[in-house]
């Protein structure tokens, strides 16, 4: 017997993570080479040399405290170099009492809904988005209430701001945004803070932005990513260096809780207890300990854009429509047949692997990870070009 409220997860399993175990089927079957996987964000860009060398050297140094626990929102050296990192990066004011360390920023966005939410509390999330944010809501009894974006998929403001009510509690904002590449432009930012702001006036009631950003160092042809917490105090941000550092599986990151947010002390001890009972602890002390000693490392961004504008150009000279993205490892391309779900049966015909777009609430479409490598997208040409053949 398990959990009634668990039944639903298992019912509908992770789409994408099934078409990761698929593909990994389809190449015992016919070969590595000969099967096109885009359906997971698992980087494929080499993590930078100097993380591997710092975890060698730490290791080999053996400091007291290197397997230990300490304060449960991180080591304090550590968050005071991320601190300092961001305000190099943004112009921001932040220091060690600003920062938690989190499992990723899975577990930051848990700790924090947990710290920021009642059963009942309404969170606001522009479609399409990343699945699992249904359930990082569900543990916390919360409601999810889908907001409308445009055909560029742009956030519709209208929408937006008539579906705020006085059980919202926060905005859940992915920008750059897992699946479809956009990156959300300064004024756009500045338009939902002040929607926001004069919502929390009306109805008497405290409302955040939890902002999650592991894609913010992936911006592309000169896209800037507006710092959130610059236009709308009450934001906590969520940020991993699962893809800048090409490190999921360590789960390391961080969650910016700015002085500025009503009752931030409070908050942030909060957060920081929250770490601990919800089972995280702390983040894992080894990789902490590194990023302290990386912190301005970054992953080849060049390679990735190589790869989105290889794979953007090749759907799209096949016919193919996709918004071409400027962030993140994703293009979320319309699906030229009216199920989006049996396109991407179709698609296996040809050993291509993508998602389908009623995983992230917007059928129709179907979302490719060009975080693979250079090879796999030149070598699925002739794989897209059958796909077109029977379906444009």
């Amino acid at each position: 017997m398990i959990s009634e409220k668990l039944k639903p997860l298992m019912a509908n399993n992770s789409v994408i993570r099934a078409m990761f175990e698929e593909g990994t089927k389809m190449r015992e079957k016919y070969g590595k080479d000969n099967v096109y996987d885009f359906s997971l964000g698992n980087p494929n860009v080499p993590v930078p040399p100097q993380v591997n060398e710092a975890m060698i050297r730490l290791l080999q140094k053996s400091e007291p405290d290197i397997h230990a626990y300490m304060n449960n929102a991180g080591f304090p050296e550590v968050r005071e170099i991320v601190a300092n990192s961001i305000n190099k990066d943004h112009g921001t004011n932040f220091d060690k009492g600003n920062i938690i360390m989190t499992c990723g920023a899975a577990g930051g966005i848990n700790v924090a809904l947990n710290v920021i939410m009642n059963p009942g509390d309404e969170v606001l999330i522009f479609v399409p988005f990343f699945l699992e944010y249904i359930w990082h809501v569900n543990n916390v009894d919360g409601k999810i209430i889908r907001v409308k974006t445009d055909k560029n998929f742009m956030p519709d403001l209208e929408d937006f701001e008539s579906k705020i009510t006085d059980k919202t509690r926060v905005l859940l904002l992915n920008s750059p945004n897992n699946p479809t590449g956009v990156v959300y432009p300064a004024e756009v930012i500045a338009a939902i803070s002040e929607i926001l702001t004069k919502k929390q006036k009306e109805f008497n009631r405290t409302m955040f932005i939890l902002s999650d950003e592991p894609y913010r160092e992936l911006a592309y042809e000169g896209t800037v990513v507006p710092y959130v917490t610059k236009y709308y105090p009450n934001t906590i941000v969520a940020y991993s260096f699962s893809k800048t550092l090409s490190l999921p599986g360590e789960r390391i990151g961080y969650l910016v809780i700015p002085s500025e947010m009503e009752e931030a002390q409070l908050v942030f001890d909060t957060a920081s207890n929250a770490n601990r009972i919800l089972g995280f602890i702390n983040a894992p002390s080894l990789i902490q300990k590194v990023i302290g000693e990386c912190i301005d490392a970054k992953v080849d961004v060049e390679y990735y854009d190589r790869n989105r504008l290889a794979l953007y150009n090749m759907i799209t000279e096949l016919g193919f429509e996709c918004i071409k993205p400027t962030g993140a490892f994703y293009l979320f391309m319309k699906s030229p047949m009216e199920d989006d779900k049996a396109f991407v049966e179709l698609a296996k015909k040809y050993r291509l692997l993508l998602v389908s777009g009623a995983a992230f609430g917007s059928p129709g479409y179907v979302r490719l990870a060009y975080c693979v490598s250079y090879e796999t997208i030149l070598n699925a040409k002739e794989s897209f070009q059958k796909l077109a053949e029977e379906t444009l």
